[in-house]
């Protein structure tokens, strides 16, 4: 019988992370196998700038998980971040034609579509996800599901979760010509969700904050779907360079001092105020965009920090004092089943994507899909047949 074998590529601004995990029937989890980290190259912001390098950091990578694994890595389920991804909910409304007006899957794609039609700024974009929010029929709002109800006008808010079709078309290509075929495509914010939010934390109402090296994503959770991706071109990568800066050092010193490995070499009072004030900075995009889709002080599992930057200074009670929410650091043992545990949420987003690829494929216990999943992700065929004729 053959092996399950999944794994996420996460191609980030500053370093390249592989995940190889195998899942067993009957397993809850999957088992990581490897785990690889390299410096990316190429990249600014999360789109590619230079495709050479991008792909030279992908095939090492690659190899080396090939090496650990001693498996040949034929297809990955692939990350996508950069500063050009977002999301935007639409309203879209259909008359059931079906003679006996039961709404079926049929009138939901309908309903979904008519949404897309009217979706802005989408010259030059790709969506990534599609996914039904909430229905209404008949002017009357839809607890549960909708699918077998009748009725004579179905409502529906879809999230499209959408980004440049040059940013996106660029990784893929760089994945292919490492001899990869890309199996799907995730959003970054929505794939590190798997593995570090809680169901609990998702129904109740969280945002997530991923702080990478050059942008910083989030993704917002109600009633246990997320409600908002965003992306804002700030990250700790910045916190460096003011901290070059403040204290005239070069950039490695600098890089060390952010992450405590210089105390008192520095004058304390001085970095906090350095760090304190562009996290504030970050903070600030996060909390416009709250406010811009009405939750800003309405989440009660309040704000979750993952990625490279969730370690700075005293991140946890700068959040909690700036959202007036609760605020924690994500747990960094994600994948605590096997020998390769994962000790850091860097890599939250790699991991997540295995788990998300498990959760696509396999209805079980742990990793259920809601009745919404099948539409959300099953557009990767669509996006290829868009980006090649």
């Amino acid at each position: 019988m053959s092996r399950q074998i999944i794994t996420g590529l996460d191609i980030g601004t500053a370093s390249l992370r592989v995940v190889v995990c195998e899942y067993k029937n009957g397993d809850n989890f999957p088992t990581v196998l490897a785990l690889v980290k390299k410096n990316s190259r190429g990249l600014r912001r999360g789109y590619v700038i230079n495709a050479e390098e991008t792909l030279e950091s992908v095939r090492v990578a690659l190899a080396d998980a090939e090496r650990i694994t001693k498996l040949k890595i034929k297809k990955v389920v692939l990350g996508i971040g950069g500063a050009t991804l977002e999301s935007k909910l639409i309203d879209g409304s259909v008359s059931v034609s079906r003679p006996d007006a039961e709404i079926n899957s049929l009138e939901i794609t309908r309903a979904m579509e008519s949404a897309e039609a009217t979706l802005p700024d989408a010259t030059n974009r790709n969506i990534i996800h599609r996914l039904p929010i909430s229905f209404k029929l008949d002017n009357k709002k839809v607890l549960g599901r909708v699918e077998g109800l009748r009725g004579n006008k179905l409502e529906v808010k879809t999230l499209f979760v959408t980004c440049s079709s040059q940013h996106l078309r660029d990784l893929i290509k760089v994945v292919e010509e490492a001899g990869i075929i890309v199996d799907d495509i995730v959003a970054s914010p929505l794939a590190a969700s798997y593995a570090v939010l809680s169901k609990l934390q998702k129904v109740s109402g969280c945002v997530l904050v991923n702080i990478g090296s050059q942008t910083t994503s989030i993704a917002v959770f109600e009633e246990n779907l997320p409600i908002s991706i965003q992306v804002f071109p700030l990250g700790s990568t910045d916190i460096t360079n003011d901290i070059a800066l403040g204290f005239r050092i070069p950039l490695e010193d600098a890089e060390r001092v952010k992450r405590g490995e210089a105390e008192g070499t520095i004058a304390k009072k001085k970095l906090d105020d350095i760090i304190h004030a562009r996290l504030s900075d970050i903070f600030e995009y996060v909390e416009g965009h709250l406010k811009k889709i009405g939750c800003s002080g309405l989440l009660p599992a309040g704000v979750v920090i993952t990625g490279g930057g969730s370690g700075i200074g005293n991140i946890e009670e700068l959040a909690k004092n700036y959202f007036k929410l609760p605020a924690k650091i994500s747990s960094p043992e994600i994948a605590t089943n096997s020998k390769n545990q994962i000790k850091e949420s860097v890599w939250s987003v790699a991991y997540g994507l295995c788990l998300y690829d498990i959760d696509e494929d396999n209805e079980k216990g742990g990793m259920q899909k809601s009745h919404h999943t099948p539409m959300v992700f099953s557009v990767v065929k669509n996006i290829f047949r868009e980006l090649w004729p």
